[in-house]
C-alpha cells in the first residue's frame, strides 16, 4: 500500500512512500480508500496534531504522521463476519491507499473502529457509516460531503452552542476567514436558526466578491477593514488562526465583545503569534468532538441527526454548489494539494476530491 507521510515538525515536509500492509488480522476488515477531500480542515488536524491527538488515528514512524481525512472506502478483504467484502463506508480514513480497522458495535447503518490504538481519542472520529443503509448517503453529493461534510458539522455544533447559550446577549456574529467551508457552514445555520444575529465576515481582499456572493453574510469585509464592524453586542468566531486579526477584532469591539471563540487555523504561519494580554473576553478554543458528545447525551442521536440532517439540507441549498469540484488521481496529487494548502494557496471556489 502507499501513504503519505509528513514531517511533524515541517508541514511542508511530505513523502509518498511504499508499505507492506501485511497479513489481516483476525476480526479486521481491509478498506481500499475510495475517495477523500483535502481541505483546511486537514491542514488544522495536522496543525493541531500532538495537542489534540490527531497523529495517533493512523501511525507513522518516529517524527512523521499520517494526515487523517474524511471519505469514502470499499471493503476488499473482510475477517469480520458482519462486514461483506464489496460494501462501501464513509468515515474517517489516512491519506493512504488502505486501512485496517476492527469493526465493533456493528448495526446496518454503521460501526466503530475498535483498534485499540484509536481507543483514547473522541469516539466520533472512530464511526463509519455504512453507506447501504446511511441516510445521509447521496451518491450525487458523494463529493460535497467529503468536502463539506464535518466542517460543516462544526459550524452547526458553534451555532448550536452559541444559541443554547442565547448568544451571550449578542446580536452580532463576527466571522473570520469566512470563505473558509467550516465558516460558511456555520454562516448558514445561524442564518435559518438564528436570524436575528447579524452575521459579519472578514476574508482577505480577495476572497471578498466570492464571500459576498454566497449570500451567508448580512455584510463581508476585508480584513483591513476591522474598524469598519459596527459597536454592537458581539461574539466572534475566529477560524483564522491570525492572533494580529483576532487582537484587531477584540481591540475594535472591547467591551462590545461577549465571547471570543477560537477554532481551526487557516493561517497556519501566524498560528505562533499568542493571545497574551488581548484585551476583552479571553479566546476559548472551541473542540467539536466535545460538543458533539454533549449535543448527543442532551438531546439523543436520533433529534441530533434529525436537527443535522435539516441543517445540512439547508446548507446544501445555500452553499452546494458554490463549489467546483476538482478530481485528482493518485496519492502524489493529494500530497502536493496538502503541501500547498499549508502554504496558503486554497482557492475557495474550489474542493478538491482525490481519488487514491
Amino acid at each position: 500500500m502507499q501513504q503519505v507521510h509528513v514531517a511533524k515538525s515541517d508541514l511542508t515536509n511530505a513523502e509518498l512512500v511504499d508499505a507492506d500492509a501485511g497479513p489481516l488480522a483476525d476480526g479486521a476488515v481491509r478498506l481500499a480508500v475510495e475517495s477523500f477531500s483535502v481541505t483546511s480542515n486537514n491542514v488544522t488536524y495536522a496543525v493541531v496534531g500532538d495537542g489534540f491527538g490527531y497523529w495517533n488515528f493512523f501511525p507513522a514512524p518516529e517524527g512523521k504522521g499520517i494526515v487523517p481525512m474524511w471519505g469514502h472506502a470499499r471493503v476488499i478483504e473482510s475477517n469480520c463476519p458482519d462486514i461483506a467484502v464489496g460494501e462501501r463506508v464513509y468515515g474517517y480514513l489516512p491519506m493512504a491507499s488502505h486501512l485496517d480497522v476492527v469493526p465493533g458495535k456493528v448495526t446496518a447503518g454503521g460501526f466503530v473502529d475498535t483498534a485499540a490504538h484509536r481507543q483514547p481519542m473522541s469516539p466520533i472520529y472512530n464511526q463509519y457509516s455504512r453507506l447501504a443503509a446511511d441516510p445521509e448517503h447521496d451518491p450525487s453529493r458523494e463529493g460535497e460531503r467529503m468536502i463539506f461534510g464535518p466542517l460543516f458539522k462544526t459550524g452547526f455544533l458553534i451555532e448550536y452552542f452559541m444559541r443554547s447559550e442565547n448568544w451571550f446577549g449578542a446580536d452580532q456574529l463576527v466571522i473570520t476567514s469566512a470563505s473558509s467551508k467550516t465558516a460558511m457552514g456555520l454562516a448558514s445555520v445561524a442564518k435559518h436558526r438564528s436570524p436575528s444575529v447579524r452575521r459579519i465576515g472578514l476574508t482577505s481582499a480577495g476572497n471578498v466578491e466570492f464571500v459576498k456572493a454566497s449570500g451567508l453574510y448580512d455584510e463581508v469585509l476585508p480584513y483591513d477593514a476591522v474598524g469598519d464592524i459596527a459597536a454592537r453586542p458581539s461574539v466572534s468566531v475566529d477560524f483564522a488562526g491570525s492572533s494580529n486579526l483576532l487582537r484587531a477584532v477584540h481591540s475594535h469591539l472591547g467591551d462590545d465583545l461577549k465571547y471570543s471563540c477560537l477554532v481551526g487555523v487557516t493561517h497556519v504561519e501566524e498560528r505562533g503569534a499568542g493571545t497574551d494580554g488581548i484585551p476583552g473576553p479571553t479566546p476559548t478554543l472551541f473542540f467539536a468532538p466535545d460538543h458533539a458528545v454533549a449535543l448527543f447525551k442532551e438531546v439523543g442521536p436520533e433529534q441530533a441527526g434529525q436537527l443535522m440532517a435539516q441543517s445540512w439540507a439547508g446548507f446544501l441549498g445555500d452553499c452546494g454548489n458554490s463549489v467546483t469540484i476538482e478530481r485528482h488521481a493518485g496519492l502524489e496529487a493529494a500530497r502536493k494539494v496538502f503541501v500547498d494548502m499549508v502554504g496558503g494557496a486554497v482557492d475557495p471556489a474550489k474542493g478538491i476530491v482525490i481519488e487514491p
